[in-house]
């Protein structure tokens, strides 16, 4: 009886580390769909076709924003990056706060505005209008073959604002920007 008793404890024992070990590989990502608050989450994903509404919601590590899938933070603290790739929006307003960067990628459009970017700015190969407005921007802001027209206006940047190959070119202007303005960029 008692070796029986043993086996089953060991057993159970054994599911139970089972049990903790995926739920520890798990619990740092939290999924969005729909809207989280003012809450404290480690890593962040909007999956594949999803909606997430970021509303004084803090991040401690990254945020990915999936295909075809709609991002809209405001007053966010993110300590990593913001990344989209084939996504269909993301958009980072009103004194949002990202220890990283934003990089969006081979999707659809973007809006940073009114927000703190410590890292870049990338908008890479997207086809629906983007826009960089009044943000400060510890890194650089790059704008490279956009299709859907881009506005970069009134930011204070500490590095290079590089703008190539977009079609129709970046509109704009009163930009701050610590080195370099390029290419399509360089006026504004």
């Amino acid at each position: 009886m008692k070796s029986k008793n043993t086996k089953i404890n060991c057993i159970m024992a054994g599911f139970s580390m089972i049990l903790l070990g995926a739920s520890t590989v798990y619990a740092d990502e939290t999924v969005c769909r729909g809207s989280l608050g003012r809450v404290t989450v480690d890593n962040l994903r909007v999956p594949d076709n999803a909606t997430c509404i970021l509303t004084s919601t803090r991040v401690l590590g990254t945020v990915k924003v999936e295909s075809n899938a709609k991002l809209t933070a405001r007053k966010v603290m993110v300590v990593g990056n913001i990344q989209g790739e084939n996504a269909y929006q993301v958009n980072v307003f009103e004194g949002s706060r990202v220890g990283g960067s934003v990089q969006i990628k081979q999707g659809g459009g973007a809006n940073v505005s009114d927000s703190f970017i410590d890292g870049d700015i990338q908008y890479d190969e997207n086809n629906n209008p983007l826009k960089v407005l009044r943000n400060d921007v510890g890194g650089s802001v790059q704008v490279v073959k956009n299709f859907g027209g881009a506005e970069i206006r009134n930011n204070v940047i500490d590095g290079n604002l590089q703008c190539k190959e977009n079609n129709p070119a970046p509109t704009g202007g009163r930009n701050v920007v610590g080195g370099n303005k390029e290419d399509q960029c360089r006026r504004l």
